[in-house]
């Protein structure tokens, strides 16, 4: 499979990562430019946190582990100098988005604005030995744990009582996000974590009668008969799961490993488009219409991070099942999701594959699932994918 980590390192370093370099980045006011045409065109100023965290982690991660080139690091601080001076509320929140200027648009209802930020500038610490970095990592990660249990807070929409429900990305996230920022937080600290995330990803959440892991369920972790109980998102159980297997690596649990592997292949199988291709964005569980319009488009994170996850799969256990869902889908993403005209991924496509929306970046798409995918399967591919060592498995 060393073709394949070739390919998709050169995908990085030549296509995805010059397109950002050029393009992304605001001279005049910091921060970073997300909303980008398919010729790198700014089409709206609009800068939104969980996508300025992203992509200082982007920089800064390359510089920590790749090659300690100059300006990774200048583009890594030039968004943090715009995160300190304009990111947050006086309770240490981080807004949803700001203007161009960094005056705030949004307030900050979204806990995901402050969980990149806490992923962003603990990579940034490491890069820069700067300490004020880690504190505010740590403190913004501190915080999103208050937060966890109503992470929307005064902003939430819900009425109170009714149909109280948790939702799987919180933990999903909190899974890497400890990971990523374990220098700053402590071992003993993201060990304890991860293993109630485990636990809450694959008992909680995940339903073995079902064979997939749901977007919300009750507090008790039962069923919701309801359309956002209903609800599976593949992608998000696929990027959980390459999650979890870091983790199972890191405890040399094969067991767990082995376990992982089934479910994604399960997951896989399920939210296959087999008339199409390519995976679905969202599904009902009990096959009823799905509340989100958008349920059979294809989006681009879903199909990079399922690669990854198939990558780390195969990887790890040798199972030929594995691989040869990494080529059917490397195959549907390359060819469709990959503009080799003007360099970048495209990010949505309607059902029978064609280009929707032909923008690189937006309001939700940024420097990150593309670029970190390409950096994940080059590294995974780039080892002896004959030896299957679990501790093998680079993960950033």
């Amino acid at each position: 499979m060393i073709q394949y980590s070739n390919m998709y390192r050169d995908e990085l370093f030549n296509n995805v990562l010059p397109f950002w370099t050029k393009y992304s980045r605001d001279e005049e006011c910091g921060g970073y430019f997300t909303c980008l045409g398919r010729e790198g065109n700014v089409y709206d100023t609009d800068k939104f946190m969980w996508l300025q965290g992203r992509q200082i982690w982007m920089f800064s991660m390359l510089y920590n582990n790749v090659e300690k080139k100059q300006e990774w690091l200048d583009m890594a601080e030039h968004g943090a100098k715009f995160l300190l001076q304009h990111g947050r509320d006086n309770e240490g929140k981080w807004y949803f988005s700001l203007n161009r200027q960094g005056q705030p648009l949004v307030q900050p209802y979204n806990i995901f604005s402050d969980c990149f930020a806490a992923m962003g500038f603990g990579a940034l610490s490491r890069a820069s030995g700067k300490g004020e970095y880690a504190e505010i990592a740590r403190d913004t990660f501190h915080n999103i744990l208050k937060r966890s249990a109503n992470p929307k807070g005064q902003y939430n929409k819900i009425y109170p009582g009714t149909r109280d429900l948790k939702n799987f990305a919180l933990p999903m996230i909190l899974s890497n996000l400890s990971k990523e920022i374990e220098e700053v937080l402590g071992k003993q600290v993201v060990t304890e974590l991860q293993e109630e995330i485990v636990h809450e990803v694959l008992e909680v959440f995940y339903k073995k009668d079902i064979g997939l892991a749901l977007e919300n369920v009750c507090p008790d972790g039962s069923v919701s008969d309801s359309f956002e109980g209903r609800v599976v998102n593949p992608g998000h159980n696929l990027e959980a799961m390459w999650f979890l297997l870091d983790i199972a690596v890191k405890s040399n649990d094969q067991a767990l490993i082995n376990r992982i592997v089934n479910i994604s292949l399960d997951i896989l199988e399920y939210g296959w488009d087999k008339e199409f291709g390519g995976i679905f964005y969202f599904m009902d569980i009990y096959g009823h219409p799905p509340q989100q319009l958008e349920w059979d488009q294809k989006l681009w994170w879903v199909h990079v991070e399922a690669l990854v996850c198939m990558a780390k799969c195969y990887q790890l256990t040798g199972n030929e099942a594995c691989k040869k869902w990494f080529e059917k889908l490397h195959e549907y993403t390359w060819n469709h999701f990959r503009d080799e005209r003007y360099g970048e991924w495209f990010g949505y496509l309607n059902r029978r594959g064609e280009v929707l929306l032909n923008l690189k970046g937006g309001k939700w798409k940024g420097c990150f699932h593309v670029p970190r995918a390409l950096y994940q399967i080059w590294q995974v591919f780039g080892k002896d994918i004959n030896t299957h060592t679990p501790a093998s498995v680079i993960s950033a």
